[in-house]
């Protein structure tokens, strides 16, 4: 059940989607998508931060600085025309954010789940879209590679909450999770295997997402 705060907030992040959907597309708006994108995770950390307060420290801690190092990761890939250190740096940081949202999510991990099947699908899953980058990395065929397994680890990391935490918050958690492991597979696709169609409102969409639900699964985890 959303609060009048969470449909509140739920109204303002629609708006910013749609905004940066909008000028992330037409070329005459492009200029504010410089604004319209950081805008996303700013307003994320920023009810995060205020609506936190009934959790751990530690959480509230681990998952600002998630929010933090994804809205850098933001910043630093909307500058990858200007040079390639951009793209690497935006990696990095996204890197640092979701190895935060595996510790945030191991806090309540559950050790009677076993890892073995969830971990095989991930796998089956993971060696399915390298097999389709490989050709395409050249020089950053290590940096992805590891990028991968991170993210994948974020994915499992998620599924391990289940019946540690209210069913509402693993499923809103898990579901960003997997929003996330599709929105950065669309990106690595269009941007190492072939271009796709319409993929900066696919790929920003379901990244918005999954954010949003990280941020509302946990929340609802107090």
């Amino acid at each position: 059940m959303l609060t009048k705060t969470d449909k509140l907030f739920t109204s303002i992040f629609i708006l910013l989607i749609t905004a940066e959907l909008i000028c992330g597309s037409i070329q005459s708006l492009s200029a504010w998508h410089y604004i319209t994108k950081p805008s996303l995770l700013i307003a994320l950390t920023v009810f995060f931060y205020s609506q936190s307060k009934g959790l751990a420290s530690k959480t509230r801690i681990i998952t600002v600085l998630a929010l933090v190092f994804s809205l850098l990761g933001d910043v630093l890939l909307m500058f990858v025309d200007m040079s390639p250190h951009y793209f690497m740096l935006g990696l990095v940081s996204f890197l640092v954010a979701h190895v935060c949202y595996c510790l945030v999510f191991l806090i309540y991990r559950n050790p009677k789940i076993n890892l073995l099947g969830v971990s095989a699908v991930f796998f089956i899953y993971a060696l399915g879209l390298f097999y389709l980058l490989k050709d395409g990395l050249g020089d950053l065929l290590i940096p992805v590679l590891i990028y991968m397994i991170v993210i994948l680890m974020m994915a499992i990391t998620a599924f391990l909450r289940q019946k540690k935490v209210p069913s509402k918050s693993f499923i809103l958690v898990f579901l960003g999770a997997l929003l996330f492991l599709i929105s950065d597979s669309l990106l690595a696709l269009n941007k190492f295997y072939m271009p796709l169609r319409f993929s900066s409102i696919s790929i920003m969409l379901t990244y918005a997402l999954a954010q949003y639900f990280i941020v509302l699964g946990l929340l609802k985890q107090r």
